[in-house]
């Protein structure tokens, strides 16, 4: 049997490593063996990063559909018990672009939570 040498293989795995590093701060983007870590740790913060951004757009319509409900005299949380209460289904999303780019077709929608409450 023939004997085996990685070098191929470690040369192919290196160089997919220092293109991933490209751009980072002194020998970690040069010398594999500093880059390695690096980025094993910017992969991971890459993940944790796609988590937070779906938190981060929540919050942001929040605000959004938070500020325009009270621009017509009713809480958030007040807003939304409403909503339910009427049955109306609409996310957040869909919600914060009303509340931007169409504020009557929002007042109406604000309009009928009221109703829902009383």
């Amino acid at each position: 049997m023939a004997r085996v040498k990685g070098g191929v293989n470690a040369k192919k795995r290196h160089k997919k490593v220092l293109k991933a590093a490209k751009g980072f701060y002194l020998s970690r983007h040069s010398t594999f063996k500093a880059a390695n870590p690096a980025v094993m740790r910017a992969l991971r913060s890459a993940q944790m990063g796609r988590k937070l951004r779906k938190r981060e757009f929540r919050r942001l319509w929040i605000a959004r559909i938070n500020a325009a409900a009270r621009m017509n005299d009713i809480s958030y949380s007040r807003l939304m018990d409403g909503l339910k209460k009427a049955g109306v289904t609409i996310n957040r999303k869909m919600l914060s672009e009303l509340a931007i780019h169409n504020p009557a077709a929002f007042t109406d929608l604000v309009n009928t939570a009221k109703a829902a409450l009383n």
